[in-house]
């Protein structure tokens, strides 16, 4: 148990320093930090689906959750639309020259599952990410090549500050769904009574939960002070609230996968913490919440 908690601290000290630089260089490199997760994230998912005696196609899937990043740093529309009509057509066929035809709809069904739970889902970091640049070719940028000048060398750009910003975005999903994980974890152990899903989760309790959104809110509040000034005090609320419902969903949702596989983690990626999809399952449904919110409702407000 301690050396489990002592490779999780290295792991926790090792990774965040490299992913604040990461957000805050933007860019190609960000994009390839975060393409790497979703192909660890894929893979890992088509390995559990092989453990319950599935065949998704494994390489096929990983590249379709890898273009949906790629179609997300470049606010392609057509390109994610093509991506996923092609891999639905692509997986049909296929399935049509498997020489057991048992549970084909399994197969095919799995694997665009993989992609759209993994691959759409975490493209969101990247969306959050690309919002100044979608923002300001909207408002400024009318000639294509000063956008790809900007997209790739941010720190060239009279809008240096503003592409620092998308940073902030996408810090926002990890904070919100670990500040409300960590809280969650230690409240619930000590005062946890009534537990949300027994059958799918023992661990996970309404009193972990409320003091979850009751973190998040004040975390949203302290990056109000210090690097979120823009969002006024609804909006903590509101995303405050809002992540303690889907931090522990995307939890649970990850805790019914590996149920029905009957595996502990869903591999042994990173030290101390199992898989990739085991650390970063909150953070696959509070990405898209961060987002959608962001952007409805409070950037160009």
């Amino acid at each position: 148990m301690k050396s489990e908690l002592f490779y999780r601290v290295i792991t926790s000290v090792l990774f965040i320093p490299v992913l604040i630089f990461v957000a805050y260089t933007g860019g190609i490199y960000y994009l390839l930090f975060i393409e790497l997760g979703i192909g660890l994230g894929a893979y890992e998912f088509y390995k559990i689906l092989e453990k319950r005696g599935l065949k998704p196609f494994v390489f096929i899937g990983v590249l379709a959750a890898l273009t949906l990043g790629w179609a997300a740093f470049y606010a392609s529309h057509i390109y994610t639309v093509l991506t996923l009509t092609a891999l639905l057509m692509f997986v049909c066929i296929s399935e049509l020259y498997r020489r057991n035809m048992d549970r084909a709809i399994y197969h095919i069904s799995g694997t665009m599952f993989g992609v759209l739970y993994v691959g759409w889902l975490f493209s969101h970091l990247i969306l959050l990410r690309q919002i100044p640049v979608l923002l300001y070719h909207h408002e400024a940028f009318q000639n294509i090549h000063n956008l790809k000048f900007y997209m790739f060398n941010p720190r060239g750009s009279i809008f240096a500050d503003a592409y620092s910003l998308g940073a902030v975005y996408t810090l926002m999903p990890f904070v919100l769904a670990w500040s409300n994980d960590i809280t969650a974890y230690f409240v619930g152990n000590r005062f946890g009574k009534h537990k949300i899903l027994k059958r799918v989760s023992p661990g996970k309790s309404w009193e972990g939960c409320i003091s979850g959104g009751i973190m998040g809110i004040i975390v949203m509040f302290v990056l109000r002070a210090f690097l979120a000034p823009w969002l006024n005090v609804l909006d903590c609320l509101i995303l405050g609230i809002l992540s303690a419902f889907f931090s522990p969903m995307g939890d649970l949702v990850e805790s019914l996968l590996k149920r029905d596989v009957r595996i502990k983690d869903a591999s042994s990626t990173i030290p101390g913490h199992g898989g990739f999809l085991d650390r970063f399952d909150s953070v696959l449904f509070v990405a898209p919440l961060v987002y959608y919110y962001l952007t409805l409702f409070v950037v160009g407000r």
